[in-house]
């Protein structure tokens, strides 16, 4: 979700041959023999409230970096669960509130007053995990500016700050319907996957790839389940069960110190979750060619979100893993 840095573009060949040297020795045992997925957490948003034993929503107006144009608040008119399903509602209205959300470097800060609201709900301090399958059935917004996403963040920065710790963007997109001249069918509709990582800015970078749509319908037309399976050096994501991207443990990396003799770092330490749906930004409004005050009131709608780990493996999940070696392009860049 945090968008500064460079696109780090990667070949088919390079993707194909990564796959090959993580993934060679992991599915040795027959599909019978092998160890399963079990749930070890989930939330189905039964009742008629957030069950805040499992969700924090954030109270922010920074603009998570990006000059997002919301205030997160902790409103039922922003995070409301309703007949089953959790509503992330971002809409016009004049707010003020504290700059930075709690666990946030220099947390409070000054008041900062915005033109939009939203809702952004996360399991930091409650919850997180370290290798497992992730996954949440979510239907998009649509319109210029809106910028949904469902992604996790350390749950220590043991590894120093961002992106020194990483960030997992398990799915992001912007803009889903709207007209784009460059877009397959003239519009947007895709979403993506990425990981977050390398030194201290400027020197972030981040691998990322999009989700080449199949369906008649676009993500904001209709539900769809957005997966990742993360084990030890090895991470894949999914849309509906379909692999559109495989990165491993020698394609990303660190430049703390503290990560110099750990070969999976920064991806190696407990992550926690978050769902949100961000106000224009630049990541959205770079590549929309602006911003429509028309497309809000906007409402990002998820019905489950679900965590599972590798009984039988926990230390490494990968015999849990999908088995499937990833050979398509990566597509990009989403923004210069």
């Amino acid at each position: 979700m945090i968008r500064w840095g460079v696109l780090l573009l990667l070949s088919a060949l390079v993707l194909a041959g990564v796959g090959c040297s993580v993934a060679s020795n992991l599915w040795r045992l027959s599909s019978d023999e092998r160890p399963k997925w079990e749930v070890v957490w989930e939330d189905n948003f039964d009742g008629d409230a957030l069950d805040r034993l499992k969700w924090r929503p954030e109270v922010s107006c920074w603009g998570g970096g990006n000059n997002e144009r919301q205030c997160y608040t902790d409103r039922i008119d922003n995070v409301k669960v309703e007949h089953g399903v959790l509503k992330l509602i971002a809409k016009p209205e004049r707010f003020t509130a504290k700059m930075f959300p709690d666990g946030m470097k220099g947390s409070p800060g000054v008041d900062r007053t915005q033109r939009y609201t939203s809702g952004k709900v996360r399991t930091r301090g409650l919850a997180s995990w370290k290798y497992g399958r992730i996954s949440a059935r979510i239907k998009l917004p649509s319109g210029l500016g809106t910028w949904p996403a469902f992604w996790m963040m350390p749950a220590d920065d043991f590894y120093g700050d961002w992106p020194l710790s990483g960030e997992i963007d398990i799915m992001e997109a912007v803009n889903l319907g709207a007209k784009c001249a460059d877009c397959s069918g003239g519009i947007f509709e895709r979403t993506s996957g990425a990981l977050h990582f390398g030194g201290s800015p400027p020197n972030n970078t981040y691998l990322y790839q999009e989700y080449n749509e199949s369906s008649e319908l676009g993500p904001w037309q209709e539900w769809r389940v957005y997966s990742l399976e993360w084990g030890a050096g090895l991470i894949q994501w999914f849309v509906d069960g379909k692999l559109f991207l495989q990165i491993s443990s020698n394609m990303w990396y660190t430049d703390s110190g503290v990560g110099t003799s750990r070969p999976y770092a920064p991806f190696d330490q407990p992550f926690y979750l978050m769902l949100n749906l961000a106000v224009g930004g630049n990541l959205a409004e770079k590549n929309g060619g602006g911003f429509d005050p028309k497309a809000f009131p906007a409402e990002m709608l998820v019905d489950w979100v679900r965590v599972e780990q590798c009984n039988g493996d926990a230390e490494t999940g990968l015999q849990c893993m999908t088995e499937t070696l990833f050979q398509d392009p990566v597509k990009g860049p989403w923004e210069s």
